[in-house]
């Protein structure tokens, strides 16, 4: 829990303390708590109860406990934290009451069979708001995405929650934003019909400690080409442009919606500022000294629109007072510096390439 790690998530508990004061002694059911978001829900909700005397209890859903374990084993000593081995569209409902659950699982590998991820995503959402309903739950928060809009409009800089647009229904690779949109829908049935307080969070792009490295995400795979010394690989021609909130501002951001956000608002959560994927590139480049060698796969052609995936955050930071505190330089130095700490500690394995 040194450097990097622990300056994190103390930032996030200086921002939170005031949200977790409200859930002393109360049980949250996770899932989804061995990804990405799911470690840092851990991490940070445990740092809280630790530092607060909160005396919650945790109750993480995942397939394989112990390989969790073998990545985590600082936490394997934690009294407050159990596991439910299970799958999110079959899991057996445990016994006892969750007053805050977190719905963060999600299917999003899109080599895999586009229904099969479809049914993975509907149907866990749905398993999970039955049991939300039967565990005297009080609060609900499903980490949506910003897939559910569909192709953001070039006109559109950044993209609001208001937006009409929606994924291309006849376009198999739309099934996880088309599961998304289909999760939403689900909880605001339950919310009208069983009185759920359902929280939603549209999340869009993220980097920070965790990020998968040979996953499909363009932020994880430049860092993971820097820590093999280069060349910086990017794929097509790098005029997509995207946006990054570090995770400290994600876990902000996604603790203030579960316990203030209003109920079945969709608020998005992610950075404003865009960045197309070829200057991200050169900026993980520039993180390391000398910088690295960063090699473009397709020539810029014709002028085109830039395909474009940035959030509107008004909404957030209107209603919730949310705002970007890292900016995305020193979120990517935070990042490196992580994957370097771990690397030599060996204390996480996934920064290696598949």
């Amino acid at each position: 829990m040194e450097g990097v790690l622990q300056k994190d998530l103390e930032a996030i508990l200086s921002k939170t303390k005031h949200l977790f004061e409200k859930c002393k002694k109360e049980k949250f059911f996770i899932t989804g708590g061995t990804g990405f978001f799911g470690r840092w829900f851990l991490e940070s909700l445990l740092w809280a109860n630790r530092k607060l005397d909160l005396d919650v209890q945790i109750l993480v859903l995942t397939r394989d406990p112990e390989r969790f374990i073998q990545n985590a084993l600082h936490l394997k000593r934690e009294p407050a934290l159990n596991f439910l081995a299970g799958d999110i569209s079959s899991f057996i409902f445990p016994g006892g009451r969750f007053a805050n659950i977190i719905h963060a699982a999600t299917e999003t590998n899109h080599k895999s069979d586009s229904i099969e991820m479809f049914d993975s995503n509907v149907n866990g959402t749905r398993r999970v708001l039955e049991f939300a309903r039967l565990c005297g739950n009080k609060r609900l928060l499903l980490t949506s995405s910003g897939a559910v809009y569909g192709k953001q409009p070039a006109n559109i800089k950044n993209i609001p929650e208001d937006y009409s647009g929606a994924p291309d229904t006849t376009d198999i690779n739309t099934s996880y934003g088309q599961s998304k949109r289909v999760s939403e829908f689900l909880c605001a049935h339950y919310a009208r019909e069983f009185g759920l307080n359902v929280k939603i969070a549209r999340c869009f792009a993220f980097l920070g400690p965790y990020l998968p490295l040979s996953a499909n995400y363009a932020a994880g795979n430049f860092v993971r080409d820097a820590l093999k010394g280069g060349p910086i690989n990017v794929k097509g021609d790098g005029t997509a442009c995207r946006s990054y909130l570090y995770t400290t501002d994600l876990m902000i951001w996604l603790w203030t919606i579960l316990f203030e956000g209003k109920a079945c608002r969709p608020y998005n959560v992610g950075s404003p500022e865009a960045i197309s994927i070829r200057d991200l590139a050169y900026a993980v480049a520039k993180a390391f000294n000398p910088p690295l060698k960063v090699e473009i796969e397709n020539k810029v052609g014709k002028v085109k629109d830039a395909e474009l995936y940035i959030p509107d955050t008004s909404l957030a930071e209107k209603e919730l007072g949310l705002q970007q505190l890292i900016e995305l330089r020193e979120g990517i130095n935070k990042t490196v510096g992580f994957y370097k700490q771990a690397r030599k500690k060996l204390e996480v394995t996934w920064w290696k390439s598949k």
